[in-house]
């Protein structure tokens, strides 16, 4: 039974060790795709937007963005009674 029990373990610590190098093989083919696909296809530069001046909304737009606001909940409370 010994020599079982010791054919098992043999056998487990190999597959574990098999799994455990096929992963950092994995890790480090991923960070070298990685490196070379930033380093050859780098993003395209992103134009930045000008920020908005800083002026309040109207007091129109706020009493029609409540307005639907309002009219949202009403129709969603209706129809979940």
């Amino acid at each position: 039974m010994s020599n079982l029990l010791w054919e098992g373990v043999n056998l487990m610590v190999i597959g574990m060790g098999a799994v455990f190098v096929f992963l950092v093989l994995l890790v480090f083919a991923t960070s070298v795709m990685s490196s070379l696909i930033s380093r050859f296809l780098p993003e395209p530069q992103i134009p930045s937007t000008p920020t908005a001046t800083g002026q309040p909304p109207s007091q129109a737009n706020d009493g029609q963005l409540l307005a639907v606001i309002a009219a949202a909940i009403h129709r969603h409370r209706s129809r979940h009674k």
